[in-house]
């Protein structure tokens, strides 16, 4: 099983590698080369996946090192989506980096066996915790697309136009991808919630028990809610939507790990909310 994860993540940094020469050289065949290394860190990410559940016989999501793992594929699995959707080449710059950070971290923290959890004996956990994991990897993209439009935004602003303004996309192009990214992340996320709460009643007999990871995931949700709705009311768009887009990530961070660490709860380190 580690070989398999070395091979994950030299997929994931030769990808890396390969979208910085492609940020420098503009060459077409360097993006193709960045994306099929992607995919095939992303392929074999989904085996090694599939094979700690055949040989757990529970969904991996029981420690850190089990969650983070499906974070990182939860990224690759984003960014290929939206790549498809987009072609939005320069986005593998922070989507391929941050998928190889992600499954080194989970190659780093304690993978000790843990007494298995039967909540996580449910198709109900399986589908909250993937749908909650996309969603989080669609924001963690459109922060990424908040930077690069900040970056660009002042290229133009500054008439700084060298290096980044000649290989980033146009302002529009970025609030659009930027936008999907949250609208996605959103609609995920709700979805995830809401499967969250169904299931905890068919567990805890309530829906809602102010456990501190239910307390931040709403203020979470709540931020997007009022960030998507805004945008649409009252026209945040642009540098205000990528401001709110990098902030939000940060809220989702501490919701994600902070809460794991700091706070107690019955939600532990093996869910992402």
């Amino acid at each position: 099983m580690e070989y398999v994860i070395f091979i994950i993540i030299l997929c994931y940094l030769c990808s890396s590698a390969v979208y910085m020469a492609y940020l420098f050289f503009q060459k077409n065949y360097l993006h193709k080369a960045g994306y099929y290394l992607m995919l095939a860190g992303l392929l074999c990410h989904s085996l090694a996946i599939g094979y700690r559940f055949a040989q757990t016989g529970h969904f991996p999501v029981n420690n850190l090192y089990e969650t983070l793992m499906l974070s990182g594929w939860a990224i690759a699995v984003a960014f290929i989506l939206f790549q498809y959707k987009f072609n939005l080449r320069i986005l593998g710059v922070y989507a391929a980096p941050l998928a190889a950070l992600v499954t080194i971290a989970a190659y780093l923290v304690p993978n000790e066996p843990v007494e298995m959890n039967y909540i996580l004996n449910s198709m109900w956990i399986v589908f909250h915790v993937i749908v909650i994991l996309i969603g989080e990897a669609s924001f963690a993209l459109a922060c990424g697309l908040g930077i690069l439009y900040l970056m660009q935004e002042h290229a133009i602003k500054t008439k700084s136009h060298g290096f980044l303004f000649r290989r980033l996309p146009s302002l529009d192009l970025l609030d659009s991808a930027g936008y999907a990214c949250l609208i996605a992340g959103f609609i995920m996320l709700s979805l995830g919630l809401i499967s969250g709460l169904v299931y905890a009643k068919s567990v805890w007999g309530r829906f809602w028990g102010w456990d501190p990871k239910e307390v931040w995931s709403a203020i979470t949700w709540l931020f997007y809610a009022a960030l998507l709705h805004e945008r649409l009311t009252v026209g945040w768009r642009g540098r205000k939507s990528a401001v709110m887009a990098i902030i939000g990530f940060a809220v989702l961070l501490f919701t994600f790990l902070g809460v794991n660490f700091l706070l107690e709860g019955h939600h532990g380190a093996f869910t992402s909310m």
